[in-house]
């Protein structure tokens, strides 16, 4: 049974969608604001989990996979604003909705949603996320000191750096994943923790099951 709180995830996120400004330059690209209720932005920005320890080592994420944090089942049973969250973009009306207004496959894929907390030595190369992601959808949640400075960098290729996203509370950037879709994070001062939510809808090729949130079950855009 839905709870209220998904059902209002489900309303602020369709309406962000059908007021995002889409960019055609360098490639495909939406931004999107209030995505989430504001109480659930807080909730999602005042979530604790253990910082990485980046030891001088940074460039992609996948450097220090023993130290990132999902909306796995052990959190969903944990955190009620995870819950919320992961059955919300779970739920075959939500994925349905956002299958159309991409016109991305869906259907048969697995949500994962990582809780990225990102500090001073962080950056990431240019890369497009091709591959057995369908959907890419980031979500900037902090407001620390400059940290609108701190949005995602918008390559035309893995080097021409073009652009950069806003970044505030509640705001998105979403695309869907192309040999063209080359972003990262420039290399720059981070005071605090710059924390976001990236959304993945992956084919079932993923294989690392402990990251998802429904490892079992597939979504449904019918």
């Amino acid at each position: 049974m839905r709870n209220r709180d998904e059902d209002r995830i489900y309303e602020s996120f369709t309406c962000a969608l059908n007021a995002a400004a889409r960019n055609s330059a360098p490639y495909r690209h939406w931004i999107l604001a209030d995505v989430f209720p504001q109480d659930i932005v807080q909730d999602l920005q005042t979530l604790e989990f253990p910082l990485q320890e980046l030891k001088g080592v940074s460039g992609k994420r996948e450097l220090h996979n023993d130290s990132r944090h999902y909306f796995d089942r052990d959190n969903i049973a944990t955190y009620p604003v995870v819950a919320a969250v992961a059955n919300a973009f779970q739920a075959p009306r939500m994925a349905r909705f956002i299958q159309d207004f991409f016109d991305a496959d869906l259907e048969g894929t697995l949500l994962r949603l990582e809780y990225a907390q990102d500090t001073s030595g962080f950056w990431l190369q240019p890369h497009t996320d091709l591959g057995v992601k369908r959907l890419t959808v980031l979500i900037y949640l902090s407001d620390g000191p400059d940290h609108e400075t701190l949005g995602t960098d918008i390559y035309a290729d893995d080097k021409a750096w073009t652009a950069r996203s806003p970044f505030s509370p509640g705001t998105a950037m979403a695309f869907v994943p192309g040999a063209n879709t080359y972003h990262g994070f420039e290399p720059r001062p981070i005071e605090g923790v710059r924390k976001s939510l990236i959304l993945n809808y992956v084919t079932t090729e993923w294989r690392d099951r402990e990251q998802l949130s429904f490892p079992e079950n597939t979504v449904s855009a019918q």
